[in-house]
């Protein structure tokens, strides 16, 4: 591997919107919430910013097909500005835009955003069959609570987990999610919800009940990035680096080959052990103090621990219902309660999990805050397990 890009950048600031049924406010309007935090926290003037990247997937009614909207609604000084989009890591391609920009010298001072008015689509989780909604373009024969209950199937299958283990280990996953939640001002559900409420829900596609998937809402993260050097010459000691930020996408071996069984997600393997290496992380059990992975499903993150190295392969439902991954166990996950808790605005997820990462880096998560954190990791996975796209970033502290 060439030698990465770990410290060349660091988070300069940060900003996330308040996530929900956001109906009185426009995407431009979410835009300027993130971005005014962002741009107050680093200390910058918006006339330092050089670049800029803009992520929205699935809501072309507000965003449209350029990133236009991102240079008028910010009144950015005009920079040269992206759209980008890569499913549900399209947060993550966002920084990884702004974030390379700065590594490779091209700019001092970068911005990416995400965005998504997605209650404005109709997109409702499910194959809704009504014309001219997204649904209609979006997996038309099936449903993305479909695919990922036969990632739930196909686990239980290779390690011989019981259903209503899985069951129990999946409710714990959303339980965790919700007890933390509610500790997070900026989530979208911010109610803890019992074991007996989850398992006892309606069942959407088995084995993944109402309270297994992950809701719709509308919101924006911000992220300004720039070099060490720039970020300690305006007065920060404390910094957040980039430590790796790497990004793995499906090539048709999963559907169009017999080796894989269907258990785990391939691509998340190859971006987490490619991250490892950027970062200098060896030992990520270790290292990590925490994770904010894509929870689109209960299932999805608890397969996601094995696929990061955090649990032993077959290993993770009992991990699971140890309470390894708590918020007061060894690694923990969702501290801010993940998508469960603030729903997934495509656009915006993969910034929303960096922002924690960052609040928590430096010592400012308040109720949440997190006793000893070196490292946090965000993970996104596009699409469904069997043609995915996986994001994996490492954020640290620099002195």
């Amino acid at each position: 591997m060439a030698s990465g890009i770990k410290d060349k950048v660091v988070i300069a600031g940060m900003g996330c919107s308040t996530f929900g049924e956001r109906w009185d406010m426009s995407s431009d309007m979410l835009m300027v919430e993130a971005f005014q935090e962002a741009l107050a926290d680093s200390g910058l003037e918006k006339k330092q910013i050089e670049a800029a990247w803009l992520g929205s997937a699935l809501d072309d009614v507000n965003v449209g097909n350029s990133a236009l909207p991102l240079a008028t609604a910010l009144r950015l000084p005009s920079i040269p500005v992206t759209r980008v989009e890569n499913m549900c890591a399209t947060g993550t391609e966002a920084l990884r835009g702004a974030v390379y920009a700065v590594a490779s010298g091209a700019c001092d001072v970068a911005l990416a955003l995400g965005v998504e008015k997605l209650k404005d689509t109709g997109f409702g989780g499910l194959p809704i069959r009504t014309k001219g909604s997204v649904n209609d373009l979006w997996m038309p024969y099936g449903s993305a609570p479909g695919t990922f209950a036969q990632l739930a199937g196909a686990y239980s299958a290779r390690y011989g987990i019981a259903a209503d283990e899985l069951k129990k280990a999946m409710a714990h996953v959303s339980w965790k999610s919700h007890q933390n939640g509610a500790l997070s001002e900026k989530a979208h559900l911010r109610k803890p919800v019992s074991m007996e409420t989850i398992l006892n829900a309606p069942m959407i596609a088995d084995p993944l009940g109402l309270f297994d998937c992950c809701g719709v809402s509308d919101g924006a993260a911000c992220a300004i990035v720039t070099t060490p050097e720039i970020a300690r010459s305006i007065g920060k000691n404390h910094l957040v680096s980039v430590k790796a930020l790497q990004v793995c996408a499906s090539n048709g071996w999963e559907s169009q080959y017999g080796e894989w069984d269907g258990s785990y997600v391939r691509n998340t393997r190859i971006a987490a052990r490619r991250a490892y290496d950027e970062a200098g992380i060896s030992d990520p059990r270790a290292d990590l103090g925490l994770t904010e992975v894509h929870d689109c499903f209960s299932i999805t993150e608890l397969v996601t621990m094995e696929d990061l190295g955090l649990s032993d392969d077959g290993r993770a439902v009992f991990d699971v219902l140890d309470g390894k991954f708590d918020r007061d166990g060894a690694i923990p996950c969702q501290v801010d309660g993940g998508l469960k808790c603030f729903g997934h605005p495509v656009g915006a997820s993969g910034l929303r999990m960096a922002y924690e990462v960052y609040q928590q880096l430096l010592g400012r998560a308040g109720e949440r805050q997190l006793s000893d954190v070196n490292f946090g990791l965000t993970h996104n996975l596009g699409g469904q397990p069997s043609n995915s796209v996986a994001a994996v970033s490492v954020l640290g502290r620099i002195e």
